[in-house]
């Protein structure tokens, strides 16, 4: 499994599978929210059966699916509802990880400076400066 830190609250990867769940909860997160679209895997990498060992091992379970027409900035607010109001550190996860640093920065757009996001996702391993844009308007809107 490969954890991606983007800040010490929040940490995504790709896909996980079962086998991964307990040292999600060995490394203390409280909540993992599926970021990825159940089409995209087959039925044992599916978010009710992910969500099933992830409750089991005594953590929450949300899913957010994102799509490239699915990418709302209702979804974005929800995410970010989630990860403020989780107990403790949040996981989340997609195909590569890419889709949860996206939300994620939509969400952090305009409560922290365009750079800082961008910094964070890049040393995670996600760059984002594409967004740069995008993030300057949902900042812009308040």
């Amino acid at each position: 499994m490969d954890l991606n830190r983007i800040t010490p609250r929040y940490t995504v990867s790709p896909q996980i599978a079962v086998e991964d769940v307990p040292a999600l909860a060995e490394a203390g997160f409280t909540l993992v929210i599926c970021n990825r679209p159940d089409g995209e895997v087959p039925p044992e990498l599916q978010a009710e059966t992910i969500g099933a060992a992830v409750r089991a091992a005594g953590m929450e379970f949300a899913v957010l699916p994102v799509t490239h027409d699915g990418l709302t900035l209702d979804l974005v607010a929800e995410q970010a509802a989630l990860i403020e109001n989780a107990p403790g550190p949040v996981f989340a996860y997609c195909r590569s990880g890419t889709r949860c640093a996206t939300v994620w920065a939509m969400g952090q757009a305009g409560k922290m400076p365009t750079d800082d996001i961008l910094l964070a996702t890049a040393k995670a391993g996600y760059a984002l400066d594409g967004m740069r844009p995008t993030l300057n308007a949902i900042a812009e809107r308040g």
